[in-house]
C-alpha cells in the first residue's frame, strides 16, 4: 500500500504508498467512542458534480498515443475484484470479447464501455500532484544475528480497528484505531513510545540491516526481503497500521533548514542521514505512524502486492486514489511528466490502491513496480498533473 509523498502534509494509509492505508483515513483513537456522529465536515458530504465533469476522449491529452494494451492486465484484475458488481458487471463482460494483442480492439472497448470524467479538486482547479511509490528490496534473516539488528513487526494483539462507516455511513472509508485500557478505546503508542518502552517485543516478523531502509519500507507499504541464510525471498505485505498521523521527515528536514525542497526526495533523505548518524532516530521519531506486516510468498515475482482492490498492483499501470473521490479499479487517465518535467508521461492506469497521504480528487501515486531501478523513479517523482476517470455509463454523472 502507498503512505505517499515524502514531503508534504499526509496522513497514513501506497503509503506504499507504499504506499502507501488501504482505504481508509487513519484518525488517531479518542478516549471513547462517540455517542453521537460528529459534525459531518469530511469529503463524504461533497456532491460528485462538485468534483467530476463530464469530458469526451478527445478532451485527453495523449490519448490516442498511449499503447491501451499495456493496461490490459491490470484492466482484467480490475475485472478480477469488480465484476460481478452490478454496475461493472456489463463492462467486464464485453472484456472478454476484446483481442488483448490488437490495440484497436482494447480502444475500442474502453471508448464505447465508459464515459471520461475530468477530475477537478474542490476550488475548482484541475491540476493537482502526481507521486510514485514502489516495492523496495532489503536483507534480512529471521533471528536477530549479526547486521540484522532492525526488526518488521506483526500487528500486536492489543491494536483495536473500528471501521466506522459500519457504525456511521458518513464516515464510510474512515478507520479509527487503539487499544483498550478499562473500557475506554485510547490512541495507540507512536513510534517513539513503542521504541522506548519496547512494546513490541514478542512480535517481530523478521531482522533486516539498515532502520532507514526498514523506516522506508513502511512508507511504502509493502516490500520484499532476502533471507541470507535460507537464500529465499518473501514479500512483507502491509498488516494494518498504529494510527497516529503520517508526518513528513523530508518536511521536517526542511522547515529545520537541513535540506531545500528540491533536496527531500527519498535519495536526499538517505544521504542526509548518512552525513548525521548520531541524529536519525531524531528524525525517525518526528513520523509517530508505524506500520506493521505480515509475510507473503512470492507467486509470481512480476506482479507487484496486493493493493487496496485487493489484486496484484501492475507496474506502471497501477495507482492509488482517494476513494472519496475515485471508484476503486476504475480506468484513469493520467497526464502529468516524469521527474524534472523533461518528459511526458500520459497513460491510462487502473485505480487499485489507497494511500494515507493520497487525498483529494486530483491526486495520485503511481506504482513503479520492484527494485532499485523502480526505487530511483518513485523516490523522485512529484509532478503536477490531471486526471481524468472513466466511468461506466451505470456511474456516469450523465451521458456526454
Amino acid at each position: 500500500m502507498s503512505l505517499g509523498v515524502l514531503v508534504g502534509c499526509a496522513t497514513p494509509v501506497k503509503h506504499t504508498s507504499a504506499t502507501k492505508l488501504p482505504a481508509s483515513s487513519e484518525v488517531a483513537a479518542p478516549a471513547a467512542l462517540p455517542v453521537a456522529p460528529p459534525p459531518l465536515t469530511s469529503p463524504s458530504s461533497v456532491k460528485p458534480a462538485e468534483y467530476l465533469r463530464v469530458a469526451s476522449f478527445s478532451d485527453l491529452p495523449g490519448w490516442t498515443e498511449d499503447d491501451l494494451r499495456q493496461s490490459w492486465p491490470a484492466m482484467l484484475a480490475s475485472c478480477d475484484a469488480l465484476g460481478r458488481r452490478p454496475e461493472w458487471n456489463s463492462v467486464c463482460a464485453a472484456a472478454l470479447a476484446v483481442n488483448p494483442t490488437d490495440e484497436k480492439s482494447v480502444r475500442a472497448f474502453y471508448e464505447s464501455q465508459f464515459i471520461p470524467h475530468q477530475l477537478r479538486n474542490l476550488d475548482g482547479s484541475l491540476q493537482g500532484t502526481v507521486t510514485g511509490y514502489y516495492e523496495p528490496l532489503l536483507k534480512g534473516s529471521r533471528t536477530r544475528s549479526g547486521p540484522y539488528q532492525t526488526a518488521l513487526y506483526r500487528a500486536p494483539e492489543d491494536l483495536l480497528t473500528i471501521d466506522l462507516g459500519g457504525l456511521y455511513p458518513e464516515l464510510k472509508h474512515m478507520r479509527l484505531r487503539g487499544r483498550l485500557v478499562g473500557n475506554k478505546v485510547v490512541p495507540y503508542p507512536g513510534r517513539a513510545e513503542l521504541a522506548q518502552q519496547n512494546l513490541l517485543a514478542g512480535r517481530e516478523l523478521l531482522w533486516v540491516d539498515d532502520p532507514v531502509e526498514a523506516f522506508f519500507l513502511q512508507v511504502q507499504g509493502s516490500g520484499r526481503v532476502f533471507i541470507e541464510n535460507t537464500r529465499e525471498t518473501v514479500r512483507v505485505a502491509y498488516a494494518d497500521q498504529n494510527g497516529h498521523p503520517y508526518r513528513s521527515i523530508g518536511r521536517y528536514l526542511v522547515d529545520q533548514g537541513e535540506l531545500t525542497l528540491d533536496q527531500a526526495s527519498m535519495q536526499g533523505i538517505k544521504a542526509w542521514v548518512a552525513a548525521n548518524p548520531a541524529r536519525r532516530q531524531e528524525l525517525l521519531n518526528t513520523n509517530p505512524s508505524f506500520v506493521f506486516f505480515r509475510e507473503e510468498k512470492i507467486a509470481d515475482p512480476a506482479k507487484g502486492p496486493k493493493g487496496a482492490l485487493g489484486v496484484p498492483l501492475t507496474p506502471h499501470r497501477s495507482i492509488a486514489i482517494d476513494p472519496q473521490f475515485v471508484s476503486l479499479g476504475a480506468p484513469v487517465f493520467v497526464s502529468t511528466t516524469l521527474p524534472n518535467a523533461a518528459q511526458p508521461l500520459r497513460r491510462l492506469m487502473l485505480a487499485q490502491d489507497t494511500g494515507g497521504a493520497i487525498r483529494n480528487p486530483v491526486r495520485a501515486d503511481c506504482f513503479w513496480g520492484f527494485g532499485a531501478e523502480a526505487g530511483e523513479l518513485a523516490g523522485r517523482m512529484k509532478q503536477a498533473g490531471q486526471m481524468w476517470v472513466l466511468l461506466p455509463p451505470t456511474l456516469a454523472l450523465q451521458s456526454p
